[in-house]
């Protein structure tokens, strides 16, 4: 294997860094003198993504694409460095048509939507005009195990019946919100396979019985954009809208978060190292008893610590990139697990660090460090807990040693 970016990349990076610095960094200001508002800013995202698109910086995520597709046909590994690079503005990745929930759903729609779906939903997902959301957590249930979910998805002869609540939708509250897929239960038969029960919906966003009950705040952080509750009470869609096949929405779901998870994870390295940016220029210029903070040793071990973790976390997560290029998502599960661990930890712990080096202004808005480290926290929930990760891990490691053992 080999991890070096080849030259399409190594220009990309470069071409993305410049518009980073001429475009983004300028503008985050802007950003957050507008969401402090109360609005979400939509007409700068939208400025912004004219430039993206017209410079080629467009839907960098998605191997697969088409001909007649809009954007860079990138592998996973070609697209790590650069999802880190727009990480680091946790905002930036909607100007490249690169945000989460909307990867995950193109990825889906991309494999098993119909040519109706295709036209309907997909390519306005490609041409940034329309956002999505998923629904598949529910507030009643432990989720991590999707085989609890008690939302209903009921056959009425041409048409679906969905009733039940979802929470921690995020993104239900975008001005441009037009849907959302949602995970249910369709076969109602307990004795039937736990896996083969589900199947996924599109739900548009105007149907009726569909309700925003609230806009759930991560860490006291509010999400404009909206990590939503949501009711579904006697939501009624065509059985069009059904993506797949009836039964199959366990193993969608899985298809979908795969690649979703090593996108997070190639954000939150992006995130991590403008910490320890902030850290070094905090630790440089700041003062305490005479000294600047960055002679003092533990301050230094800070440092040196959180460099060896951030790179140790983007060799894994190219190696998971690279196996899921060269063999596939299911062969690479185990190391999906892997990297999402470790990286949702290393954001709690570089963040941590870099808040303690600013000190109470770490704490305020006027550095993204208390954000960061809220969205750290919150990663080691999204897309499935650390502990039903180790638990995956475990299990093929203990397998493993068994076969090797011949027990």
């Amino acid at each position: 294997m080999h991890f070096e970016p080849t030259k399409k990349v190594t220009q990309l990076k470069e071409q993305l860094n410049s518009f980073m610095e001429k475009h983004i960094l300028p503008a985050d200001v802007e950003f957050r003198q507008i969401t402090e508002t109360g609005t979400y800013p939509i007409e700068l995202i939208d400025r912004l993504k004219v430039l993206a698109r017209k410079e080629g910086l467009w839907n960098l995520f998605l191997p697969g694409l088409k001909n007649n597709e809009p954007g860079t046909r990138l592998s996973n590994m070609e697209y790590a460095p650069l999802a880190e690079i727009m990480g680091r503005y946790p905002w930036a990745s909607e100007v490249f048509n690169c945000s989460a929930p909307d990867t995950g759903n193109m990825e889906l729609l991309h494999l098993f939507a119909t040519p109706e779906q295709e036209q309907t939903w997909l390519k306005p997902l490609l041409d940034g005009s329309i956002r999505s959301a998923v629904s598949i957590t529910e507030p009643d249930v432990a989720s991590s195990d999707p085989t609890n979910l008690q939302t209903t998805i009921e056959r009425d002869g041409d048409h679906f019946v969905i009733n039940g609540k979802k929470w921690f939708t995020t993104g239900a509250l975008h001005p441009n919100f037009k849907f959302t897929m949602v995970l249910g239960i369709s076969d109602q038969n307990e004795d039937s396979p736990r896996h083969q029960r589900h199947s996924f919906v599109i739900v548009p966003a105007e149907t009726e019985g569909l309700r925003i009950i609230r806009n759930l705040p991560i860490m006291n952080h509010f999400a404009l954009e909206g990590h939503c509750e949501l009711e579904f009470n006697d939501v009624k869609v065509p059985i069009t809208h059904l993506v797949g096949e009836e039964g199959k929405g366990f193993a969608l779901a899985q298809a979908r978060l795969g690649p979703g998870r090593v996108h997070h994870c190639m954000r939150t390295i992006g995130q991590c190292e403008r910490a320890l940016e902030l850290m070094c220029q905090r630790a440089l210029d700041r003062q305490a008893f005479g000294r600047n903070l960055s002679e003092f040793s533990n301050i230094q071990d800070w440092i040196a610590e959180s460099r060896m973790e951030i790179d140790q976390a983007r060799l894994l997560n190219l190696y998971a990139s690279w196996l899921m290029d060269t063999q596939g998502n299911k062969a690479a599960r185990i190391l999906i697990s892997e990297i999402k661990v470790v990286a949702t930890r290393l954001q709690t712990r570089v963040l941590d660090r870099a808040i303690q080096v600013w000190g109470a202004a770490g704490l305020t808005n006027d550095t993204p460090l208390s954000y960061l480290w809220s969205w750290g926290r919150a990663l080691r929930f999204i897309d499935g807990p650390d502990e039903v990760h180790l638990r995956s891990i475990a299990r093929a490691e203990l397998k493993n040693y068994n076969t090797n053992s011949g027990q």
